[in-house]
């Protein structure tokens, strides 16, 4: 039997349910479940085809947040930062630059060169 370790330890993932992180689990089984009651919600009325191609549409989104990285975020802490940047903090940028050069010449040589 083989243990298998990680050169990295903040790379490591502790599965608990057929290899899933807990995260993966629950956004799993909300996805499955959210498929469930939109099938069953719109088979009569659209039918069984339009309905199932429906609920893989509903579900996917939940089920990918379970699965989401970027940059080491979780899908949360990504849609966190997101609204903090592009809502809450967002604001015009204005550029203004400065010559270094010419602020430390003293003001009798900046008149020189004009």
């Amino acid at each position: 039997m083989e243990v298998k370790i990680p050169k990295e330890i903040r790379s490591h993932r502790e599965s608990i349910f057929f290899g899933l992180s807990l995260r993966q689990f629950i956004c799993s089984l909300g996805a499955v479940m959210v498929a469930v009651i939109v099938y069953l919600a719109l088979t009569p009325v659209v039918g069984k085809e339009m309905a199932g191609w429906v609920c893989i549409l509903a579900a996917a989104p939940i089920a990918v947040a379970g699965f989401f990285h970027y940059n080491g975020m979780t899908f949360g802490e990504f849609v966190c930062a997101f609204v903090k940047s592009q809502i809450l903090c967002a604001r015009g940028r204005g550029f203004v630059s400065e010559n270094f050069y010419y602020t430390a010449l003293g003001r009798k040589e900046r008149d020189d060169f004009d």
